[in-house]
């Protein structure tokens, strides 16, 4: 057998990755990582969510799961070329980014997004400051590849290629970003830092999330020591459920989970929330979904 022509390999696989939707999760956890025995089937690492789009690597959230995506496209021997978007700038969407092996390769290439902050300051501002001393030993100006930064607002669609990506302002509390991804006929929408004070569904969440094929939805979690008093009657997944209804979603996904809950609680969670709505589960590290087989 004539051995393939690794040139004839790389054409092959581009055509797939130019048809290709398919999201994967790389981190899944709220607030805080939470490793140990009683976290391995749903993982212990914070947000980070990877999707490949008509050629396009999107990257959302630099939670500890943007660690693990870097250790595994290190391992594939190939240039890294992604965006990178911020929903915010709380530690559990940040902390991975220092961790992150491709930056630290002259052959990679990141465009980084995001809103600048309430005070002004930029997304790279703001990861700069968690790379300086004490906080860090190494400044992000050690991060070897090409990286440009852009701000973004919420309103202000981009594209890249055939992909549209909008921002959407979620939270007036965290000045948090939600996004919608479309390509062709298909869209997937990432909200994963909602305002839990609200008492009736969000207007803008529901044109957000408007006949999407995935929504990832923060559903698990709603830490009361943190949050403002509420009169809201429904639970956060519960909310997620009107949403996804309303908005005639096929898949939600709760994601965002609380970092006390274990495997055996979310499991019981999910066949809960099941009940309710068919077409919904709960986030896993490692778990992929196909937009293109909704």
């Amino acid at each position: 057998m004539t051995p393939a022509n690794p040139r004839d390999v790389s054409q092959g696989e581009q055509a797939i990755a130019a048809q290709t939707f398919m999201l994967k999760f790389w981190g899944v956890r709220g607030n805080i990582p939470a490793p140990g025995a009683d976290t391995v089937r749903y993982g212990g690492n914070t947000a980070c969510v990877e999707v490949q789009v008509a050629g396009q690597r999107l990257i959302f959230d630099g939670g500890t799961g943007l660690r693990v995506l870097g250790h595994d496209l290190m391992e594939q021997g190939q240039p890294v070329t992604a965006h990178l978007f911020f929903t915010h700038t709380h530690w559990d969407r940040i902390q991975g980014f220092p961790f992150f092996a491709p930056a630290f390769d002259p052959t990679t290439r990141l465009d980084i997004y995001g809103a600048p902050a309430p005070n002004g300051a930029s997304i790279k501002q703001r990861l700069m400051d968690q790379m300086l001393r004490p906080n860090f030993f190494k400044p992000l100006q050690t991060m070897a590849a090409t990286m440009t930064f852009h701000n973004i607002a919420a309103g202000a669609p981009l594209s890249l290629g055939e992909v549209t990506i909008e921002p959407w302002g979620l939270n007036r509390h965290t000045s948090a970003l939600g996004y919608r991804v479309s390509w062709q006929n298909r869209a997937l929408v990432y909200a994963t830092d909602t305002d839990s004070s609200q008492t009736s569904l969000d207007p803008n969440l529901l044109m957000l999330a408007a006949d999407a094929d995935v929504l990832i939805f923060d559903g698990t979690y709603v830490d009361t020591a943190y949050s403002e008093s509420s009169a809201r009657s429904l639970n956060p997944w519960q909310l997620g459920i009107e949403i996804a209804k309303a908005s005639q979603v096929k898949h939600l996904v709760l994601f965002h989970h609380n970092p006390c809950h274990s495997d055996d609680q979310l499991d019981q969670l999910e066949h809960q929330v099941q009940k309710s709505f068919a077409q919904v589960s709960l986030a896993r590290e490692g778990a992929t979904l196909d937009l293109t087989l909704l």
